[in-house]
């Protein structure tokens, strides 16, 4: 019964259900880039008297505590004492004037002056999507600027050579946005112009490997999934990288990224289904290894590592809250995500 369930329950979501995922990754790609498209059939402007950026942010980027806070994306402390590092905002804290200091505007995930030609807000249009504003306390967006995307871990920060690390909590929330505008705005929005680093993964060449690595790393937040489906409400379309991330993985290849559907299947993804987890008396037993070198890290669903071990099956999970997590497995180059639940 159990199997039974689970086969009904694995389905394409209807708005994917003329994609045909059987092709090769650019025959993927190229359908997806029509489908949020054609399905993008609203154009928000950025400021107005009627509904605009502003409004739907304050909507789509809430904190699920406490609803009358927005989310800001790069914050990391709410209790330094210091604005710019701030994680949450007055959702009606928002800047419209040049002094701004304690106060959130829109950051443009796809910095604007990155696309070509550049993303403009004087019209709606592909500089006020919804799906590549987040909300950002104005000293951290200007922090930011147009810095392209650099690797690095723990929080938000500059880095050597005036990049920008967004920080472990945010960095697959990037990753997923830049694919996102790379495929709504093609020819326009080059991931490749927005993420520093080697791209060895893709196979033509368009997708930085950082950007692959972050969208397996950091997975999918409650977060993303409210805020995909709140712009769907305003302006049609989705962002397909949210709602499956292994989508990815059949596009440009690298580690491979969770498959939410439960139907996609890739050569690197069949690996993964071999690859166990039994969960005892505040233990995690791993099954099905192919190699006894192997390296095993836990996430929980902010992208924070808790847990780092080398090549022991048998895991103390006992002092980990009640939550959901993710155990992220390498070996022999290849990362596998699994989900569980601590009860």
């Amino acid at each position: 019964m159990l199997i039974l369930s689970l086969a009904l329950l694995a389905q394409t979501p209807d708005y994917y259900s003329d994609i045909d995922f059987e092709q090769d990754g650019t025959s993927i790609r190229v359908q997806l880039s029509d489908l949020v498209i054609n399905t993008h059939d609203t154009f928000i402007p950025y400021t107005s008297g009627s509904i605009d950026t502003w409004d739907i942010i304050r909507v789509s980027d809430l904190e699920f505590e406490n609803s009358s806070n927005v989310l800001l994306i790069y914050g990391h402390n709410d209790i330094d004492g210091m604005f710019v590092s701030d994680r949450t905002r007055n959702k009606f804290n928002t800047c419209h004037t040049s002094s701004c200091i304690g106060l959130w505007n829109r950051e443009h995930v796809f910095a604007r002056s990155l696309a070509s030609p550049n993303l403009t807000t004087n019209e709606p249009g592909p500089g006020t999507d919804i799906h590549n504003l987040r909300a950002a306390d104005s000293q951290k967006n200007t922090q930011r600027s147009n810095r392209l995307f650099t690797s690095g871990s723990g929080d938000s920060s500059y880095t050597i050579g005036d990049y920008f690390y967004p920080g472990d909590e945010w960095k697959g929330d990037v990753a997923r946005i830049i694919m996102y505008m790379y495929i709504r705005y093609p020819g326009q929005c080059e991931a490749t112009n927005s993420g520093a680093g080697s791209i060895t993964y893709a196979p033509e060449n368009d997708m930085p490997d950082l950007f692959l690595e972050w969208n397996q790393e950091d997975p999918v937040s409650d977060l993303e999934i409210t805020r995909n489906n709140v712009i769907q409400s305003y302006q049609g379309n989705r962002n397909p990288f949210i709602d499956n991330p292994h989508l990815a993985t059949l596009i440009w290849g690298g580690p491979v990224a969770e498959e939410t559907w439960g139907l996609l299947s890739s050569d690197l993804q069949e690996e993964n289904f071999k690859v166990k987890l039994n969960q005892y008396n505040g233990y995690l037993q791993i099954e099905g290894l192919s190699s006894l070198e192997f390296n095993v890290e836990i996430y929980n669903l902010l992208g924070q590592s808790l847990i780092k071990i080398n090549n022991k099956t048998k895991i103390n999970i006992s002092k980990l809250n009640s939550g959901i997590y993710v155990a992220q497995i390498e070996q022999k180059g290849q990362r596998n995500s699994i989900k569980f639940i601590v009860y």
